[in-house]
């Protein structure tokens, strides 16, 4: 009843004919995040894209790194997706004991940054050179 509260209404038409969450959750799952052969294959296309990364014609510093990013976090997003139907619990405990840790190393780096300013001088000599 829970699962079919948060669902939006094609989402619901999409499962209201299963009978147990677990069909719902598989169903919801598979639609989402795909199977395993289209989970291979977004990786593939997103690790060809970070091979071949390069700077678009008339793209700015700021999109470049945007459009990275994106790729980047893509990955991610799918490498942590993992299959819990075959996964250990032992191994998904080892999963979020890792990210937190991932999570903590990340504040503690950011903390630590420190800014340098460059101060500009002008020379009142002039070579010719």
């Amino acid at each position: 009843h829970v699962i079919f509260c948060a669902l939006s209404p094609s989402e619901f038409n999409r499962v209201s004919s299963l009978d147990s969450a677990k069909e719902i959750w598989d169903r919801l799952m598979v639609t989402y995040e795909g199977t395993n052969q289209v989970k291979d294959t977004k990786i593939n296309r997103l690790v060809h894209d970070y091979e071949l990364f390069t700077m678009l014609e008339n793209e700015n510093i700021s999109s470049m790194y945007a459009r990275f990013n994106d790729i980047i976090n893509a990955l991610k997003a799918i490498e942590e997706a993992k299959d819990l139907s075959t996964l250990p619990l032992e191994d998904l405990l080892g999963s979020l004991m890792t990210h937190e840790l991932r999570m903590n190393d990340q504040v503690r780096n950011e903390s630590k940054k420190k800014t340098i300013a460059l101060k500009a001088s002008k020379d009142e000599e002039r070579d010719e050179d």
